[in-house]
């Protein structure tokens, strides 16, 4: 079962009734962030690579183009592997429910975060 709604929103924002299921998808833990943030999970293998993120330095106008190569990172075979276990995790959690991506981001739109929201609700049972 995959998740009815997929939302993407900063760690740094007020937990909501309406988070369902909090998943951090970064590799490191954002800075100036307490750790006592609530979370379902930490999917660091997800995030995409130093090399792209540096590419990308959040130019609204490159997302596109880098929403295309993070596409292409998620399907190395590390990344697959992840992806498979945030599947599982949230077939359970979720159980159709909502899901939050939690991104340091301070444009969670143009982040890694909403791109893997999409890939995350296009996945099928």
């Amino acid at each position: 079962m995959r998740p009815s709604v997929v939302r993407v929103a900063r760690l740094a924002d007020p937990v909501g009734a309406a988070d369902g299921v909090r998943v951090l998808v970064e590799r490191f833990w954002p800075r100036g962030v307490g750790r006592t943030v609530v979370l379902d999970g930490w999917y660091r293998g997800l995030a995409p690579s130093d090399s792209l993120l540096t590419w990308y330095g959040h130019d609204p106008e490159r997302f596109g183009e880098f929403g295309e190569r993070y596409r292409g990172e998620l399907r190395l075979v590390d990344r697959v592997a992840a992806l498979g276990r945030l599947r599982l995790r949230l077939r359970v959690l979720a159980g159709g429910g909502v899901v939050t991506l939690l991104t340091g981001s301070g444009s969670p739109g143009i982040s890694s975060a909403a791109v893997l929201a999409e890939v995350v609700a296009e996945l099928s049972d």
